[in-house]
């Protein structure tokens, strides 16, 4: 289960990491692609990805499909 997601749709607005707990995830969207965080519990929007020419590891990238199911599942969403 995932307690909160966060979304991160530009590169300079991650949130401060301590606040990131185990269950969290970080969800790069649009151009929040362009800059990966520094933890591990990230991904990334495939299609973003895709769009962008941008190079990210396949296992660190999920479709629409799988961030709504993501959604869903959360306990919170926060939009950064």
């Amino acid at each position: 289960m995932v307690d909160t997601v966060f979304l991160i749709k530009k590169p300079a607005d991650f949130p401060i990491l301590d606040i990131i707990g185990d269950n969290d995830v970080l969800i790069l969207i649009q151009d929040g692609i362009l800059r990966q965080p520094s933890t591990d519990n990230w991904y990334a929007c495939k299609e973003d990805v895709i769009a962008r020419g941008i190079k990210i590891q396949e296992s660190k990238l999920l479709d629409y499909e799988e961030i709504l199911n993501l959604i869903e599942k959360s306990n919170k969403v926060v939009v950064w």
